[in-house]
């Protein structure tokens, strides 16, 4: 019932508008649209629905991370994913990303991002969980250290996993000046400008 009101309500907006009225709102609504595929398709937003690190260096500031990462034994065996987000179900997997994506994209384009990235609570305790999920006979068998919890080490009881192992796998505290070179061993996207627009506006 309350859909076919709204869409009488619909019509009867839609019958009330002149000819120039409903041109007008068509082209405006496609100029929008327009725009918004141009800006996903700049963001290269389709690459984040996969599992490939090479997505995380459409952000330049991620580069020395991926060099890092490409150049320790995560690198062999573990993708950025396999670490920095949920793995309990597909819809949390991407909630997160899609947050998490969003506070980042935020912070670079207001220009406040950091030189060296620092993981927040819940990226950390994300981080720990997939240490945990993937070192579980290492854990609980070799070392029988038991299960872990984040916040029960960020509280001190108990320690992260980083506490010792502090260079796994991207080497301590990166930043785009502290790992000079790091553009050489990851693969950045080339631009999505076309040729002819970039000399237009001299960028070639």
């Amino acid at each position: 019932m309350a859909i076919r009101t709204v869409a009488n309500k619909l019509k009867n907006m839609k019958d009330s508008l002149s000819y120039g009225q409903k041109v007008f709102l068509t082209g405006s609504l496609g100029v929008m649209f327009g725009l918004g595929f141009l800006f996903l398709y700049l963001l290269r937003a389709h690459t984040y629905l996969t599992d490939e690190p090479s997505a995380c260096v459409n952000c330049h500031i991620m580069t020395p991370y991926y060099a890092t990462w490409s150049h320790s034994s995560h690198g062999r065996d573990a993708t950025c994913n396999d670490c920095h987000v949920p793995h309990d179900n597909i819809f949390k997997k991407y909630f997160f990303k899609a947050s998490d994506g969003l506070r980042h994209t935020a912070l670079f384009v207001t220009h406040n991002e950091r030189q060296a990235i620092r993981t927040l609570d819940a990226g950390a305790e994300v981080i720990m969980n997939n240490c945990i999920r993937c070192h579980t006979q290492l854990n609980r068998e070799f070392v029988n250290t038991g299960r872990i919890d984040y916040m029960l080490a960020k509280k001190g009881e108990g320690m992260a996993c980083w506490d010792c192992h502090r260079n796994i796998p991207h080497g301590g505290m990166n930043s785009l000046s502290s790992t000079p070179g790091g553009h050489a061993a990851t693969p950045l996207p080339a631009s999505p400008v076309p040729k002819w627009l970039q000399k237009v506006i001299g960028a070639d």
